[in-house]
């Protein structure tokens, strides 16, 4: 049995309009993460922008781990907290690219 690489998301939740786009974003990152053969971990959600908490505990669980692939809703996601750029270890994908 081969096992499954390993994915982390990250969604903001200002960036979505009610608990609802909240829950359909983390449900696609999990089909996502399932269709391109990854196994979904954490899925850190930030509740406050400014304080970019979640967007750090992203950063050190990929300067930390063996992971190696961010999957964001769109790359919105990551707008005001930080660029792909900044999670430069890891691949980062978009389920939307709209």
């Amino acid at each position: 049995m081969t096992t499954r690489p390993t994915v982390l998301g990250y969604v903001r939740a200002d960036a979505l309009s009610c608990a609802e786009e909240l829950a359909a974003a983390t449900n696609s990152l999990a089909a996502f993460a399932s269709a391109e053969g990854f196994t979904l971990a954490t899925v850190y959600t930030e509740r406050d922008a400014a304080e970019s908490a979640a967007f750090h505990a992203l950063l050190e669980e990929v300067k930390r781990s063996e992971v190696r692939a961010v999957v964001v809703p769109t790359m919105n996601h990551l707008g005001p907290v930080g660029a792909p750029a900044a999670i430069h270890q890891a691949h980062v994908w978009a389920v939307d690219t709209r």
